[in-house]
């Protein structure tokens, strides 16, 4: 494309501190949106395997499995994106010794946080799937999906903090790479575990984990091969109090806010639960289509933290400010024009994941309830975004507790006695995206950026 490369790093990163905005964040967001559009797929792989050669209840387990393992996981990514901020913001000022501390910091916090996920998970699951009102004909199939996925959940979590220390350094091509070998692996799997053997949901759970098993190795050994001080040397891993209090700094509230939002999805999903597991294949199916309406959004939130703080740590305050305005107007518009896509071809697209009627009626109720706000939760995002990238990473925490936990699950559990419809679930989202917007929308007209990182 014609980048040049960030000076004094010629190595393999796209320059996000000089030259024209607009190309420099494309370019960077455009491997991180090929990664996600192949994990889409090959999540789409899995229910289209698991629904297709499986049964209606195994497809039901695998398809509302997301919210509560975002749970659980989503603490600790969310501290790995707080590491990414950290390290950005050393690497545009330039500053060597502190992007090594920090690399090898997060690489530490990666592997407390795989045990303390495997034992979260095997511990905590069974209990909360029961409390989630999982239906007895789905339940023996989650809990075999939920058991084998944790038993191996370090592998998707170590493929995480890599991911996020390579893009910190302006590398978002290698995860690509990697992520398409993976992506690869687990359709093959899949075919093979499920179609083949008919292992049913345990074949796809182990599929997951073998292929982000591949990639996170694959990550690692990258890093270890980089010849400059980004070089990844498992010797160097040891405890640095002041960076690690700086990553949980800048991780924790993007932890603690994924988890607590991953409640109030529980929620809304033992609310879809209580409908049956016709509800849960339809609301099932339209998340997976869901998450290809929301790639660019996504793709632009995660691209916005990393170019916001390489900017502000070289004290580049307006490219700063444009970047970002770029990037929220991008995310808004594609969000929607993909969402309005998605309004008209949802029937054709629900009937590749399900084939009941029933199930297709139900997740049409979702769609056409909420594809057409798409650009609210666009806006919640790439401003988040944005905000991290300035170290205020607590102002979208609290935004996001309040409104996507705390007034979703009160707005379900009231709204739902008076109008005990499938439809009054929908509509907690495009409710509660619009207030967030409205909060963001006022920090990011009064922010300081010339203040940024000082806490």
């Amino acid at each position: 494309m014609g980048l040049r490369r960030t000076t004094g790093h010629p190595r393999r990163e796209i320059s996000l501190t000089e030259g024209p905005i607009a190309r420099g964040i494309l370019a960077f967001t455009f491997p991180l949106f090929m990664g996600q559009l192949l994990q889409q797929f090959y999540n789409m792989a899995d229910a289209w395997v698991v629904g297709n050669f499986a049964d209606n209840n195994a497809f039901a387990a695998v398809s509302s499995a997301g919210n509560l393992i975002f749970l659980i996981i989503g603490f600790f990514n969310g501290i790995a994106i707080g590491g990414g901020v950290v390290i950005s913001r050393y690497f545009g000022a330039g500053d060597e010794k502190s992007v090594t501390k920090a690399i090898h910091t997060n690489v530490l916090m990666g592997i407390l946080a795989s045990i303390l996920a495997t034992a979260a998970g095997l511990l905590l699951i069974p209990q909360i799937l029961v409390w989630m009102r999982t239906p007895e004909n789905v339940l023996p199939d989650s809990l075999v999906y939920f058991r084998i996925y944790f038993a191996g959940v370090s592998t998707v979590i170590m493929y995480n903090i890599c991911m996020s220390i390579m893009r910190a350094l302006g590398d978002s091509l290698h995860p690509l790479y990697y992520l398409i070998l993976s992506s690869l692996t687990n359709v093959v799997l899949d075919l093979v575990f499920v179609a083949g053997f008919h292992w049913g949901v345990g074949g796809a759970a182990i599929a997951t984990v073998f292929s982000q098993g591949l990639s996170s190795v694959l990550c690692l050994v990258r890093m270890c091969r980089l010849k400059d001080y980004t070089r990844l040397d498992f010797r160097k891993i040891r405890f640095h109090g002041k960076m690690m209090s700086e990553v949980l700094y800048q991780g924790l509230p993007t932890g603690i806010q994924g988890s607590v939002i991953s409640i109030g999805n529980i929620v809304i999903q033992s609310n879809i639960n209580s409908f049956g597991s016709f509800a849960m294949a339809g609301q099932g199916a339209y998340a997976k289509i869901e998450g290809f309406a929301f790639l660019p959004v996504m793709c632009m939130s995660m691209a916005l933290p990393t170019f916001v703080s390489q900017n502000l740590g070289a004290r580049q305050y307006d490219r700063a400010k444009k970047g970002a305005a770029f990037g929220v107007i991008f995310g808004v518009v594609m969000a929607e024009i993909i969402g309005l896509i998605i309004y008209v071809l949802a029937p054709s697209a629900l009937g590749i994941f399900v084939k009941e009627p029933e199930s297709i009626s139900y997740g049409l109720v979702f769609v056409h309830t909420i594809t057409r706000c798409y650009f609210l939760v666009a806006f919640s995002h790439c401003a988040a975004g944005v905000l991290r990238g300035c170290g205020k990473s607590v102002v979208p925490m609290i935004t996001m507790l309040v409104f996507w936990c705390g007034f979703r699950i009160c707005y379900v559990t009231v709204v739902l006695k008076f109008f005990p419809d499938f439809q009054t679930i929908a509509w907690a989202y495009p409710i509660t995206w619009t207030c967030s917007t409205v909060v963001f929308l006022l920090f990011l007209l009064k922010s300081d950026w010339t203040h940024a990182f000082e806490k």
